[in-house]
């Protein structure tokens, strides 16, 4: 990913415009009571406001105005030399340490020999300040010093933003990357642990039917039952698979997003669903694996429960964000380890308990024949 490179100078430009028309406008405001002729100062100022917006437009319009440089300080060169004709005084002095700092933003510390000069041209307007009133002396003189400051400071915070933006360009581009790349890890593990073991299994049945067609016709039959039964599920698991992957919206509040899911599943299974859910945000990946256990915990108790209603909790408890649902159906033993779900052919709690794994948590289930089943997943937040 590459960084524009006029989008430093462009943003600090419209600063130093706004700065510069406030200063100056402001300088002229407070001079009107003090001169005798008010003439003069309104023409600086209306100079100052008229060109002020016009240069907010264009750095709005058109950022890139900053890769012609020439063009853009001449242009500010000339309004500075108009508000000198207008009012040689505090006006200019304004108008020229912003145009030193212009200087600075477009082309860096090539701007010191220009602020030079609209420092040399502040001594020789401080001394015609000077010729008619002496008192302020030190205010004065130290006015043009100001221009050099201005393009110095300028270029260095130029420098800086570009820096900064460029460094947060990379830092978010490598944040997409990684976050690619777990996607496709993620995707690999769901396809391989559902989809491609099932094809594998129907690719054993198929290589195993032409052999069995001459010799074993009873055996073919099985097997061809096989194959057709193996693709429906093959198919069956890759529609679950689309189906998890489209069911969270990062860009949604996740608790929204559990409470529409929940909503769908009582549409189709009849079923009552309680909620109590937390505000929670969580990563992209706690998120989906979460709702992947919610809906697969919803489906197991819609097939197994017989239960007239469903409770979904989800809370921040200790650093792990905690999802349980409990149902009110007939329950069942629960052996001492999970992993003997899986001689009873329970894939789903098996899925469940894994996905908790891969995301650094653990899932417990607790049921009792007669009294209903929990499942409560833990996942460090």
């Amino acid at each position: 990913m590459t960084v524009d490179r006029a989008v430093a100078p462009a943003a600090l430009g419209r600063a130093v415009l706004l700065g510069r028309g406030a200063a100056t406008l402001t300088a002229a405001g407070t001079g009107l009571r003090l001169a005798p002729d008010p003439g003069p100062l309104l023409l600086a100022a209306a100079v100052v406001a008229v060109t002020t917006a016009a240069g907010l437009v264009l750095f709005s319009r058109n950022p890139y105005v900053v890769r012609h440089p020439v063009a853009l300080l001449c242009g500010d060169a000339l309004v500075t030399l108009v508000v000198l004709a207008a009012d040689p005084g505090i006006a200019y002095f304004c108008a020229a340490a912003g145009a030193s700092a212009l200087a600075g933003v477009v082309i860096g510390l090539r701007a010191l020999p220009l602020a030079a000069a609209h420092a040399a041209l502040g001594y020789v307007v401080a001394a015609r300040v000077l010729a008619g009133d002496p008192a302020h002396a030190e205010f004065v003189l130290a006015f043009p010093i100001a221009c050099i400051l201005a393009a110095t400071g300028a270029a260095v915070a130029t420098a800086a933003l570009r820096r900064h933006v460029e460094l947060s360009v990379r830092v978010v581009a490598s944040a997409q990357r990684e976050a690619a790349a777990d996607e496709r890890a993620r995707l690999a593990r769901e396809l391989h642990d559902s989809v491609a073991k099932t094809l594998r299994g129907v690719s054993f049945a198929a290589l195993a039917l032409p052999q069995s067609l001459r010799r074993h016709p009873d055996l073919a039959e099985r097997l061809a039952d096989t194959v057709s039964t193996g693709a429906a599920a093959a198919a069956r698991e890759a529609r679950d698979l689309l189906d998890g992957l489209r069911s969270d919206e990062p860009t949604r509040d996740f608790a929204a997003v559990l409470t529409d899911l929940c909503a769908a599943w009582q549409r189709s299974a009849g079923i009552a669903v309680v909620l109590e859910l937390a505000p929670v945000d969580p990563p992209l990946p706690v998120r989906y694996e979460l709702s992947r256990i919610l809906q697969e915990a919803l489906r197991n108790a819609a097939r197994h429960s017989a239960a007239t209603s469903v409770t979904v909790r989800l809370a921040a408890v200790g650093g792990r964000l905690v999802l349980t649902v409990t149902d009110d159906g007939r329950g069942f033993p629960v052996p001492p380890s999970l992993v003997a779900f899986r001689t009873e052919h329970r894939y789903g709690i098996l899925g469940m308990s894994e996905r908790a794994r891969l995301s650094g948590g653990a899932l417990r289930v607790r049921s009792t024949p007669g009294r209903g089943t929990s499942i409560e997943a833990a996942i460090p937040a």
